[in-house]
């Protein structure tokens, strides 16, 4: 790489942060550009009637090795506890309790006690369960025919019931991919299972973030970017990017003020359909690809009750409406006595349209039917936040249209969780794209990218245009309840 080249990184979540700190340490002048007055982009908090209010509950999986050594990396992995193994607490009507629970033994067997005790099915579903499980992992979520295919499709061969899919499949197929199983990518789907739970015992030991996520990514990425003499503008809008003779020009600005930069590079790190408005003529076709992958909404509901209703960090809905429910009382600084429950839903499309109050109808009846507790307590306040536009839509044939990190123009590539990462949009799938875009803008300027390289499960830098997918991370699980 030239000594001096100038990249510009255009959105602040975590894949522009991600490919910022890779192009800094290869020795390039980067100028990262982000529209919000902070970083972290989709995984953000806010101050809100006294709490401080994450946008959704991201968590992530022990698998998750990108995100978790950026976070190392920006200082704040001790904000963040991993279990010591795999447990999700089930909460159905009437206080019923149950947990989903792996052992100690090498995979596939440490899941085989907890889907033989899974109560809320049959003995001969349950069975059923492990065959399908077993069949799940023995699919090639590479393979353009199974991405084409819908989960729910599979299901129904492999003799899963409704109620199975209700009370089993959705309790990780909905939070990490965003959508019910029945509408999902199965080769999406099965990429979770596998990398998630199928290859290792220990994979998808659930990791929670244990302050706000302001605190955790967004502050210390501003200090770990200025740390690494990356100069960052907030409140900046980009508006259009055009090739030069030599590398590119990015206008845009803050606020009313407008003007044109001169990079030698550039790194589109937005949302997919931001993207496609910012990109240049020349990759008209990766845009309109870009304009035909759907989005998927997830709501928040933020409870505050005058006393203790929960008694674990977070906890799974069986046979009710609520899916998550986790304890953000001390992140979310409520009232002391009191108890912050945020209830995280994801693929929320009726919800998006209820109004507050009809949600608060809605909701918490169900919460008192699963927690006893909660019907002897008053609610001190009760918030929604909503996310359109939360992750991609992970439904069949997606795959088709996400694009890598190269788009076919020297010096240019896309960062975000919807391109081709083999994840679905996840805090993992962020971090990996910006390894994959840093290594691709510098290779095109001459230099090496040690860094992105070697990253587990990142692409290479040819990054073919229709290669497979990126949640869990938005919760979601494994991925942001976001993966």
């Amino acid at each position: 790489m030239s000594d001096g080249a100038t990249i510009a990184v255009v959105g602040g979540g975590l894949a522009g942060i991600t490919a910022a700190l890779d192009c800094a340490d290869a020795g390039a002048k980067v100028i990262l550009l982000e529209v919000r007055p902070r970083l972290g982009g989709a995984a953000y908090s806010v101050r809100r009637d006294g709490l401080t209010l994450d946008n959704g509950q991201h968590v992530f999986l022990r698998c998750c090795t990108a995100y978790r050594a950026l976070l190392e990396r920006l200082g704040s992995a001790g904000l963040t506890r991993v279990q010591e193994r795999l447990e999700i607490p089930l909460l159905a009507p009437g206080g019923q309790r149950g947990v989903l629970r792996r052992d100690r033994l090498p995979a596939p067997l440490h899941l085989a006690r907890a889907l033989l005790g899974h109560r809320p099915l049959t003995v001969r579903q349950r069975l059923s369960a492990i065959a399908a499980t077993a069949a799940i992992g023995r699919l090639d979520p590479d393979d353009p025919a199974i991405d084409a295919q819908s989960m729910g499709r599979w299901l129904a061969a492999h003799r899963q019931s409704a109620r199975a899919i209700d009370t089993l499949w959705d309790l990780i197929v909905l939070p990490t991919l965003n959508v019910p199983a029945r509408e999902a990518s199965l080769a999406l789907a099965a990429f979770v299972f596998q990398e998630g739970l199928l290859r290792s015992a220990d994979a998808g030991d659930i990791g929670l973030h244990e302050a706000p996520l302001g605190t955790i990514i967004g502050e210390p990425a501003l200090r770990a970017l200025q740390r690494a003499g990356v100069e960052v503008r907030l409140g900046w809008r980009g508006s259009a990017l055009e090739a030069r003779e030599r590398g590119w020009r990015l206008s845009g600005g803050a606020g009313t003020q407008t003007e044109a930069l001169e990079c030698d590079a550039a790194i589109v790190a937005l949302p997919h359909l931001r993207a496609a408005e910012l990109l240049p003529a020349q990759a008209a076709e990766i845009a309109q690809r870009l304009r035909g992958v759907g989005v998927s909404p997830i709501v928040n509901l933020h409870v505050v009750y005058d006393r203790q209703v929960l008694d674990a960090p977070f906890a799974a809905g069986v046979d009710s409406p609520v899916q998550y429910l986790f304890d953000r009382t001390d992140a979310g600084g409520a009232p002391p006595g009191s108890q912050y429950l945020a209830v995280s839903l994801s693929g929320a499309v009726e919800d998006m349209r209820r109004s507050v109050q009809q949600l608060r109808d809605r909701y918490l009846p169900a919460i008192e039917e699963l927690l006893p507790q909660a019907r002897k307590a008053t609610v001190r306040q009760f918030l929604v936040s909503r996310e359109h536009a939360a992750t991609f839509r992970a439904a069949p044939g997606v795959s088709a249209l996400r694009p890598g990190p190269r788009t076919g123009l020297p010096g240019l590539a896309l960062a975000g969780a919807y391109t081709a990462t083999r994840w679905p949009a996840t805090l993992e799938a962020a971090v990996i794209s910006g390894h994959a875009a840093a290594q691709t803008v510098l290779r095109d300027l001459g230099g090496g990218a040690p860094v992105a390289s070697s990253v587990p499960g990142a692409p290479g830098a040819a990054g073919a245009p229709g290669a497979m997918p990126a949640s869990a991370a938005r919760s979601h699980l494994a991925a942001g309840a976001r993966a």
